[in-house]
């Protein structure tokens, strides 16, 4: 299960080379440690959504076009799902492809909206939230960690063993690729409003224009394959798991004089 990556859209502006070293030959390493491993891992990786890019058919499903990245980022998971098929072809490696949808949860990333609005709600800050065109929402499909979690380990069940050995292939191998998301995309204004009634705190708001740093609009999953294929089935609301999210915040950051009634 390879799950390492430089992750974030905006910070691959920043710094590209991290986002090449750590997805590209990161993920070419691993891979050729598996090719010439005996017996050959089965392996499962994550992908993401942003693959889609400026796709604009919802709901995004696996066999929609990604060959249109909105960033750096994307376009490193992009290469390593083209990267992972000639390993498959050449080598035989069982490799299975999990295109997550904005995972949000206990011990998140800091740099996700969801987290850096808690933290500067809670500090009386200012948050920024990006508008699309004509005042347009900007959404996105917000999945919960346990969801995905449950994901990851139907693709583990459901690997099937690689065809190689001493990385050479005996046989067709199994190559997969699963949207895992939650299907139901919401507003960062509905995350806003849910984040001030569960911290009882009102957010100080302004509002931009989303800027060309590589997000997009919306994210919109299909999750039909993963459905039959995996049983993947998501069952956590975005309020539920944003509950669960600052019970955990609150307990472990312990915010000083800005603790909250929260329970």
């Amino acid at each position: 299960m390879h799950l390492a990556a430089q992750a974030g859209v905006r910070y691959a502006m920043e710094n590209p080379s991290s986002y090449i070293h750590s997805n590209i030959a990161g993920f070419v390493n691993l891979l050729e440690a598996c090719k010439s491993a005996n017996p050959q891992p089965a392996i499962i990786w994550a992908s993401s959504s942003s693959v889609y890019g400026l796709n604009s058919k919802v709901p995004f499903s696996e066999k929609d076009r990604t060959d249109q990245p909105a960033s750096l980022y994307a376009a490193t998971k992009k290469a390593g799902e083209e990267i992972a098929h000639t390993y498959n072809h050449i080598h035989g490696l069982s490799i299975t492809g999990l295109r997550f949808f904005t995972v949000y949860g206990p011990w998140g990333r800091p740099d996700m909206a969801y987290f850096f609005f808690t933290k500067n709600i809670l500090k009386g800050k200012q948050i920024t939230i990006y508008e699309g065109p004509d005042h347009s929402s900007v959404a996105r499909d917000f999945t919960y960690i346990d969801d995905i979690v449950k994901g990851c380990l139907g693709a583990l069940d459901t690997a099937k063993k690689s065809t190689g050995s001493g990385g050479k292939k005996k046989g067709a191998a199994q190559f997969r690729i699963f949207n895992l998301g939650n299907t139901s995309p919401v507003p960062v204004t509905e995350l806003v409003r849910i984040l001030e009634k569960l911290l009882k705190v009102k957010a100080k708001k302004k509002l931009l224009p989303l800027p060309r740093n590589g997000d997009v609009k919306f994210t919109h999953a299909n999750i039909s394959l993963a459905h039959s294929e995996l049983r993947y089935e998501p069952k956590t609301d975005l309020e539920a798991g944003l509950k669960k999210f600052v019970k955990w915040y609150i307990s472990y950051y312990n915010n000083g004089s800005k603790k909250s009634s929260f329970r």
